[in-house]
């Protein structure tokens, strides 16, 4: 989940008003009379996500007649302060769609406008443009797609010996470098572990359900996480990382897991690109090369075009609007979505749903960003899957398996029993009753 994935918590609203100019990338003039018109966005966390700013200035500088005013909720808590402000009718005009477990909410709400001319648009290089469409009609568009990456520490794997990964990298040759990793780490005398897994539920379930063939949320049937949490519990009980009790328990941040060179692999998404960067540059991170590759694959086969899993961060608009800022609104979803919004985004470190060869350059032209041919592939190629397939179901079985997860890599209840009871629950708490 940039994936980003929702940790609530119960705060007050905190909210700003940060004015920037912006506009989209045609020159027609907005529908209502012409003059200037003021839109409002959501946002979060805006002195530490310039994702926000950097669409709104790269907009401006096309069409500079349309104004942009970002009210800022809780990052934490951010659906939950949305859903109230659309609830009272003070929802902004634009608003971000974090991630698609709660998309349908908003969509089945009656709480977007139909963006169907826009999304018809964009062309063919939009990544998880389709997430976003119900019944053939598209309710927002993509501006970020991230991907989950495996991230290693290059100067841990040359003092231990152990080849790193590769793009064909498979499960198999996962576990056997993290085995000779936690042999070398220990002989060495290094307080290191081969991997951090860290607790969210999404760090097993997501690739499990990318990757399995078959694999279906909304089934009820949860057998296909079995080798994935069995692989998990191995790894801990066999000192390669971290266990879970204690990540929970010491409330364990990962970007420090990692950043202090406390783990040698970690899977994480594309977002922590750029907050490694920046926290090497601050010195809140440790000077050290590393690189990231294409998630393991259940096999080799994988090679072109490898399997992983994220949720797109799409912008929809208020079904509220006024009918007079429509034109120019859709304007600004255009632009979120296009190249030049990309390129833009790229070039601070964010991975933007549009890939083209400029957005490509953009981003290795970051300073810190790593540059060798196993991280460009990474980026440009794979598969990436929905975590949150759209269902108006999703929501509430995502809660239960959020459940079976803890009872799980806690080692309270044994995988298969686990797996068989968050099946049960699921049909008789959320199937059989839609």
């Amino acid at each position: 989940m940039r994936h980003r994935h929702p940790r609530w918590t119960a705060i007050a609203a905190a909210v700003t008003a940060l004015t920037l100019t912006a506009t989209a990338c045609g020159a027609d003039e907005p529908a209502d009379s012409g003059g200037p018109v003021t839109l409002t966005m959501s946002a979060w966390s805006l002195k530490t996500t310039p994702e926000f700013q950097k669409l709104a200035e790269a907009f401006q500088a096309q069409n500079p007649e349309v104004k942009v005013e970002f009210k800022e909720y809780d990052a934490a808590n951010y659906d939950t302060q949305l859903t109230a402000d659309l609830a009272a009718g003070s929802a902004p005009d634009l608003y971000v769609l974090k991630n698609l477990k709660n998309f349908i909410t908003y969509q089945s709400g009656e709480q977007l406008l139909d963006v169907s001319d826009v999304a018809g648009g964009l062309g063919n290089d939009v990544n998880g443009l389709g997430n976003y469409k119900v019944d053939g009609v598209t309710y927002a568009v993509p501006y970020r797609q991230d991907s989950w990456y495996l991230y290693y520490n290059k100067d841990l794997f040359t003092a231990a010996g152990v080849t790193p990964p590769s793009e064909t990298w498979t499960w198999a040759e996962y576990e056997k470098a993290s085995a000779d990793l936690t042999a070398a780490l220990k002989a060495a005398g290094s307080p290191a572990k081969a991997a951090y897994q860290h607790t969210w539920q999404s760090t097993v379930q997501g690739l499990a359900l990318a990757q399995t063939s078959g694999a279906d949320l909304g089934s009820g049937d949860y057998g296909y996480l079995a080798p994935y949490y069995k692989r998990a519990l191995e790894q801990q009980k066999a000192g390669a990382q971290v266990d879970y009790g204690t990540a929970t328990t010491n409330t364990l941040q990962y970007q420090a897991q990692f950043g202090t060179q406390q783990a040698a692999m970690m899977l994480m998404g594309s977002w922590y690109v750029a907050t490694l960067i920046a926290q090497q540059k601050k010195g809140d991170a440790q000077a050290f090369q590393w690189g990231f590759a294409p998630a393991p694959q259940t096999d080799a086969g994988a090679k072109d075009k490898p399997v992983t899993f994220g949720d797109p961060t799409g912008i929809g608009i208020n079904a509220a609007i006024d009918e007079g800022k429509v034109a120019a609104a859709k304007k600004f979803l255009t632009f979120a979505a296009g190249e030049g919004a990309a390129t833009a985004l790229a070039s601070i470190g964010i991975t933007p749903a549009t890939l083209t060869e400029p957005v490509v350059k953009a981003y290795f032209g970051v300073e810190g960003v790593p540059g060798d041919e196993l991280s460009k592939f990474a980026f440009t190629t794979h598969d990436t899957r929905a975590e949150n397939p759209v269902s108006p179901q999703t929501a509430a079985l995502q809660n239960i398996l959020q459940e079976t997860h803890s009872a799980i890599m806690s080692e309270s209840t044994p995988v298969d029993d686990a797996l068989r009871q968050a099946g049960e629950r699921a049909r008789s708490e959320v199937l059989e009753s839609k």
